[in-house]
């Protein structure tokens, strides 16, 4: 599969994100903030692998304990 212009989504009315627009194999697609979906295990892996750029604010870091 070929991921390719991702951006992240956010909700209208609370500005909170909610997925990612992006096209796969030239499909456009919504793909939920959740790492159990597949797409976006992929998304991330190549996000880490500095494959895939999300354009659009990134998520909030995770607060320090």
């Amino acid at each position: 599969m070929i991921y390719k212009n991702a951006k992240y989504l956010k909700d209208a009315y609370s500005d909170k994100l909610v997925g990612i627009n992006i096209t796969i194999d030239e499909i456009v697609c919504t793909v939920p903030l959740d790492p159990d979906n597949t797409d976006y295990a992929e998304i991330m892996r190549q996000v880490d692998a500095g494959e895939l750029t999300i354009s659009g604010t990134p998520p909030p870091e995770p607060a320090d304990e």
